[in-house]
């Protein structure tokens, strides 16, 4: 039997006896109680890794429950449950800190899912406990906002890598906070006191970008009166954090990764070698082991900058971060543009729950500062309809012949499924993005249709 304890809290006998079923059939170890006092006199008395409470327990909450949890065993993990169709309940458990919630009904798969989502949470807390206690300020000083397990291990690794040199790679989709991740890396570092200089890699023309990176002679190009400190020279015994590095010409990357094999540089129209000492922080959009395949980008450079990789998470993959990402851009903005306006009602935060967020984190800001600027709710709520809630290609859907005498559509489905399970290697998390579908709701279906990845 797993040594995971679970607390279960429900006040419907019938209820709390399925829960409790499902989660002894999957191994874990049960105790149950029917309302937030024994709740609390059983968590005194025992550790419990989860604890799955329903809303409403009698005159109390879940909600009473969860703060109670996060006053005095704040590692521990927590799911709610709420009826349908109350969004509020389920922001303000998300608010409050809960690891996850659960609309009833549920199916048992989804019961599953939250359980290990909140084991896992609770063991990133657990890990990150100091890291928690000294991040907390610094979060706020970097921009770098939210609780979601995926951006609990952004902070561990940013925690772990910080005070060396290494030389890291930030991954993720345009307007996830790459640049915020390396600051934090720089704030953290022995070298925060030093420059910290950040350079578009797409933005610089190509011919002027030796001379912008690495410096020029005077006279070794026309208009190059004087000297020219480049940017990793300005940068020496600091950082230098090299955005969209797939952009970079092929000259260029081969200057840079003799820079990082050497820790020299040579000035345009010079060939004296110039010893600096400075870090390199790099990110991308792309799929750079793609771009090598492709011959866009150097084997030999991708593997000295993927020292230490760090993936940015999409804001979709963190959702339960959307109500305090937008309570957080609400104050930096109204702040900002000494602006007041109304908290956010419980609709708005289910439309900003339900949206896809193509943009990510970004998105979200500028959406907040134009509600905050014009105090006008259907400036962020706008366009936030079923219609967006993904980003679908219209032009790459297959075409299908329907047979004239019908077909079988769960065949169908079920077919589909296992055929994108096998193209993607049994890789559960990259065949649900393909088919722009929820990981639960493609987990759901691969139950369904009892198929397991090879």
């Amino acid at each position: 039997m797993s040594n995971k304890h679970i607390l279960v809290v429900e006040d419907d006998h019938e209820q709390r006896a399925l829960i409790c079923d499902i989660l002894t059939l999957s191994q874990y170890q049960v105790t149950e109680a029917d309302c937030v006092e024994q709740a609390i006199l059983l968590i005194k008395a025992h550790d419990f890794d989860v604890i799955f409470s329903d809303w409403k327990l009698g005159q109390l909450t879940g909600i009473d429950l969860l703060n109670y949890v996060r006053k005095n065993t704040p590692l521990t993990g927590f799911v709610i449950a709420t009826a349908y169709g109350t969004i509020s309940h389920a922001v303000e458990a998300l608010q409050q800190g809960s690891d996850d919630y659960l609309p009833k009904p549920f199916q048992r798969q989804e019961l599953l899912l939250t359980i290990e989502k909140a084991l896992k949470a609770k063991e990133l807390r657990s890990q990150n406990q100091l890291l928690s206690a000294q991040l907390s300020e610094q979060k706020q000083l970097i921009g770098l906002v939210g609780k979601a397990p995926c951006m609990q291990a952004v902070y561990q690794r940013i925690d772990k890598v910080s005070a060396t040199s290494a030389t890291v790679l930030i991954l993720g989709e345009s307007g996830t906070g790459k640049e915020l991740a390396a600051r934090a890396l720089h704030e953290r570092s022995n070298r925060k006191h030093q420059k910290f200089i950040a350079i578009n890699c797409g933005a610089i023309a190509e011919s002027l970008a030796e001379a912008e990176l690495f410096g020029a002679e005077k006279g070794a190009y026309t208009g190059a009166n004087s000297t020219k400190i480049g940017r990793f020279e300005a940068a020496d015994q600091g950082t230098i954090f090299l955005d969209e590095i797939g952009e970079l010409s092929s000259s260029l990357q081969a200057h840079l990764l003799r820079f990082l094999q050497e820790g020299t540089i040579c000035r345009l129209g010079s060939h004296q070698e110039i010893k600096l000492d400075v870090r390199v922080i790099a990110a991308t959009h792309r799929d750079l082991q793609q771009e090598v395949k492709d011959g866009n980008f150097r084997e030999d450079l991708f593997y000295r900058l993927n020292v230490v990789p760090i993936n940015m998470p999409a804001l979709r993959e963190r959702q339960q971060d959307i109500p305090v990402l937008a309570d957080h851009f609400i104050a930096v903005h109204s702040k900002q543009h000494q602006c007041q306006v109304e908290p956010l009602g419980s609709e708005s935060y289910r439309a900003l729950l339900d949206y896809h967020w193509p943009g990510n984190v970004r998105e979200l800001s500028n959406r907040i500062e134009r509600f905050v600027l014009l105090n006008d709710i259907d400036e962020l709520t706008a366009k936030l309809s079923p219609e967006t809630l993904s980003s679908p290609v219209h032009g790459n859907l297959p075409h299908i012949d329907l047979p004239e005498q019908g077909f079988n559509w769960q065949a169908f489905e079920r077919q589909c499924l296992a055929n994108t399970l096998d193209f993607h290697q049994g890789n559960r998390t990259k065949a649900a993005k393909y088919l722009q579908m929820s990981y639960k709701a493609f987990l759901y279906r691969l139950e369904k249709f009892n198929i397991n990845s090879k």
